[in-house]
């Protein structure tokens, strides 16, 4: 029998494959190897996509687990997939826990300094969303610090956890010389903000800059570039919205006096 390919549920099928050859009903937790994708996809007579890691990267990230992997979780809690050491990761239970924009929230209104050839030539969205971050000095409007940014995209690896990207990391400092490291986690509008992901960017920041403030900001696309910013904070292993703010970059011309006045009066 040929293998199936570009079929939908190829996904589904092997991270289903993966969960059951380990749960065991009242279990918390259990790791698995990234090997076992292949082994899975050979049981299962399917074709791996090149990027192995997609399969996995898009149930931590983008998209729900299948039901058949929900419905064995309490009803309080969900099944997060965390990386476990290299090349290993684990299923693990923990309270649900969701990053979601408010969609009630007054957007602000941000002079829009991103240069026209940036936005022309962004190859993803989140590209041009950490762009419009950086070239708008966004994350110093949002937390009130001068800050700047130290490397994109930056590959690490974290002790018990393994290689961990981080999509931009800015270093800051406030007035009184508080110096503070800034995880930025960026996402489409399609995507979601992952909380493993965000937990991992502490855990490097406190890792590799253990003198510095860890202070986690996830920003995210909103319907018409509405950007959504979040400032975060780990509680009992938990992620907490510290503070959410929702910024639109306009011209000049479409900030009135009215929107200006009443900016003041919110200081």
């Amino acid at each position: 029998m040929s293998k199936a390919t570009n079929r939908p549920g190829i996904y589904d099928a092997i991270i289903v494959e993966i969960f059951q050859r380990h749960y065991q009903e009242g279990a918390e937790s259990f790791e698995f190897s990234r090997l076992e994708l292949v082994e899975v996809a050979e049981h299962l007579n399917i074709s791996l996509p090149k990027n192995i890691g997609d399969v996995l990267y898009s149930f931590r990230f983008r998209k729900d687990l299948p039901n058949e992997i929900l419905k064995t979780a309490p009803s309080d809690l969900e099944w997060l997939i965390e990386l476990a050491g290299h090349g290993n990761y684990r299923f693990r239970l923990s309270k649900i826990n969701l990053i979601l924009p408010n969609p009630n929230l007054l957007q602000i209104k941000i002079l829009d300094s991103t240069p026209e050839i940036i936005s022309k030539y962004a190859l993803s969205d989140e590209q041009a969303l950490l762009a419009k971050v950086r070239y708008n000095r966004l994350i110093d409007v949002f937390l009130s610090i001068t800050t700047y940014s130290l490397q994109n995209h930056l590959r690490t690896t974290v002790k018990n956890i393994g290689q961990i990207e981080i999509d931009e990391i800015y270093v800051g400092v406030n007035r009184n010389g508080t110096q503070f490291v800034i995880p930025v986690q960026a996402k489409g509008g399609n995507d979601r903000l992952g909380i493993v992901q965000i937990k991992q960017d502490i855990a490097c920041c406190v890792a590799k800059f253990p003198e510095l403030v860890c202070r986690p900001v996830a920003v995210q696309f909103m319907a018409n570039d509405l950007i959504a910013m979040f400032e975060l904070f780990l509680e009992e292993d938990q992620i907490k919205v510290v503070e959410e703010k929702h910024y639109k970059l306009v011209s000049a011309s479409e900030i009135s006096s009215n929107e200006l006045r009443s900016y003041k009066t919110r200081e």
